[in-house]
């Protein structure tokens, strides 16, 4: 839409009249997707919404408004046929009909043909992340090296993962500025999904390793400098920028396969930080609000797929079986 602005003389942006009608007519379809903020939400709801409107032979986004809850539900039966995990038939529909009920706010349908569709359900009361044991938490955190830049920095930040459970988009956004004392502790601020903004305590140990982290590195720090950024960068020469999403991945995955771990569990990654966070505060007797409360879930029900205590594996009846 950048294109519809013009700045006048006194550098005020001001909409042209043409712009302003034309702006007027923007379907509702494209306006729910302009608003969501997320990039990867935004890019993924497309690709789900493109999917169905190829399936139900969409060619004009008006003909949306057509669309019966026996579309969805052929599209569901689709999506199983195709034999899609449960969670990715369920996002889905979620991102229909998140679409729908932005139509319905905007009185272009009358209904949300995804109410009443059953969504599979298989799979749903707990997460497929796996989450690290204690000691595999511990054999990964002491992987790096403790005499290099690189091993320190990378100490401090698989503990920022593994104590506080972070996403690797809000372990990127973190900025020198981000580590705050609040009420005597110190807290880091994250910057979550939809810009939701949560003060998370610091855990002692993790504190410990960032201070270590920081007074090594010999960069000046300013309130705005990212905390965790490159050693070393052959390309561009740029350290003083934030590490990328990616770049964390291969980092976990590195010090998987260091510590033996890969070899155990396979699809390890940076979400399985963030779930053997949740998971071990849960089995120390943690309450599941204050766990969402850390994880930043809007949902109490997010949370719970990382509730594993009722299939704690040493518990199971196998162990009592005796010939």
């Amino acid at each position: 839409m950048k294109d519809l602005i013009q700045h006048n003389s006194k550098s005020q942006q001001q909409l042209q009249r043409d712009a302003f009608e034309r702006l007027e007519d923007v379907l509702s379809e494209l306006e729910w997707l302009s608003n969501i903020h997320n990039k990867n939400t935004r890019r993924a709801y497309l690709k789900d919404i493109q999917q169905f409107q190829q399936f139900s032979g969409i060619t004009e986004l008006e003909a949306f408004r057509d669309v019966t809850r026996a579309h969805v539900i052929a599209f569901r039966d689709y999506l199983q046929r195709q034999e899609l995990a449960a969670a990715t038939i369920r996002r889905k529909i979620a991102a229909i009909s998140a679409l729908f009920d932005h139509l319905c706010n905007t009185n272009a349908v009358r209904y949300n043909p995804c109410a009443g569709v059953k969504r599979p359900t298989e799979g749903a009361n707990e997460g497929k992340t796996p989450a690290l044991s204690s000691e595999q938490a511990k054999k990964i955190l002491t992987a790096p090296s403790e005499d290099t830049l690189k091993g320190i920095r990378d100490r401090a930040l698989l503990a920022i993962l593994l104590y506080h459970g972070l996403r690797r988009e809000e372990l990127c956004k973190l900025k020198i500025k981000d580590i705050e004392t609040r009420q005597g502790i110190p807290h880091l601020c994250v910057k979550g999904k939809r810009d939701r903004i949560h003060y998370v305590p610091i855990h002692p140990a993790a504190l410990r390793l960032v201070d270590t982290y920081r007074a090594f590195d010999c960069l000046i720090e300013e309130p705005d400098t990212p905390l965790f950024r490159p050693v070393r960068n052959n390309t561009s020469k740029i350290l003083i920028k934030h590490l990328s999403p990616d770049a964390i991945y291969k980092i976990v995955r590195f010090y998987a396969l260091k510590a033996g771990i890969l070899s155990e569990i396979l699809n390890i990654g940076a979400h399985a930080m963030r779930a053997t966070a949740a998971t071990n505060a849960l089995e120390h007797a943690a309450d599941i609000t204050k766990v969402q409360e850390l994880l930043g879930h809007s949902n109490i029900s997010t949370t719970k797929l990382y509730d594993r205590r009722s299939s704690n594996p040493e518990d199971s009846a196998v162990f009592k079986i005796e010939f």
